[in-house]
């Protein structure tokens, strides 16, 4: 009870705080969706990747198993959620909201602080978190963007809009700077932080636009399916592959953890910049954040049986 209180007050709570905000906001003064979220593509997504891995400390062994688990997990994911979208006889556009809303996962401002008090703010568990959360930061500019387009634009167009993205460039840069240990100067440190520092508010009351300017004729049976996936079959799928790697102790656990978290907002924004489903993937981001309380906490208590 007490684990359910503290997601309660401290993930779920805050969250729709700030979701509900925007939606006020945009019933007040109508704001721009596309601005807000471009401001999220090309200025808050890049700056609180950079800051967040360069603030990280990972080893060579640790990234290696990560990698790869993520791989096979993400994979087996991919499988899952493809045959449920051919089953189910989505057009194209509807797929892709579909693959994007189980695929990407909060892995970021809802997984990281759930990391920390699951373990007890312990750095290697968070540096694993890290790693998922660089992974799940270059997926959804990379794949997801081709995802919502390949049904409406050509390769090359594509190919296009996911080269005009930051971040994309800003992962390997990081990347570079640890390696070569080259220090960010402080007048472009302080900006950057401030950046990142505002990557949470503005993803989330971008959401609350969204919501707040939609009709709301709720798809409740795709929603719920969306959720289920997220929720419930991502984190068996995570299960199994730490069996199946052999992976055990903490890592396996924060492993299957870092697979439990609900929907991504990138599928909000991707939905939102490209108009693909964009209804679609506001209720499930909102649904599957509200559901998570229930299902992250009965994953947290199964984690006593994982490794």
């Amino acid at each position: 009870m007490t684990t359910l209180l503290h997601i309660l007050t401290h993930n779920v709570i805050p969250l729709t705080i700030m979701i509900g905000l925007g939606m006020l906001l945009q019933r007040a003064f109508k704001l721009d969706i596309k601005t807000l979220s471009k401001l999220n593509f090309y200025l808050f997504s890049p700056g609180v990747a950079f800051v967040m891995l360069y603030n990280s400390s990972l080893s060579f062994e640790v990234i290696l198993e990560v990698l790869l688990f993520f791989s096979i997990f993400f994979i087996a994911l991919i499988v899952v959620v493809e045959i449920v979208v051919r089953l189910r006889r989505y057009r194209p556009g509807m797929r892709s909201a579909m693959r994007n809303s189980v695929l990407f996962y909060n892995s970021a401002n809802y997984a990281i602080p759930l990391n920390q008090l699951v373990f007890v703010n312990d750095p290697f568990t968070l540096s694993i978190q890290i790693i998922i959360m660089m992974m799940q930061n270059l997926i959804p500019n990379t794949y997801g963007v081709y995802s919502v387009n390949a049904h409406k634009q050509t390769l090359r167009q594509t190919l296009r809009t996911i080269a005009s993205l930051p971040t994309i460039y800003v992962i390997p840069f990081v990347i570079l700077l640890r390696v070569f240990d080259i220090p960010v100067p402080e007048p472009i440190w302080i900006p950057l932080n401030y950046i990142a520092s505002g990557f949470i508010v503005t993803a989330l009351v971008t959401l609350g636009v969204q919501l707040g300017s939609m009709n709301w004729s709720l798809r409740l049976a795709d929603v719920l399916l969306s959720n289920a996936l997220r929720l419930c079959v991502s984190p068996l799928l995570g299960f199994l592959v730490v069996l199946l790697l052999g992976i055990q102790g903490t890592t396996a656990q924060a492993l299957v953890l870092s697979c439990a978290v609900p929907t991504s907002l990138s599928s909000v924004l991707l939905a939102v910049e490209f108009d693909n489903e964009p209804e679609f993937a506001s209720q499930v981001v909102f649904a599957s954040t509200l559901f998570s309380v229930f299902t992250v906490t009965i994953v947290i208590y199964l984690l006593q049986y994982v490794g």
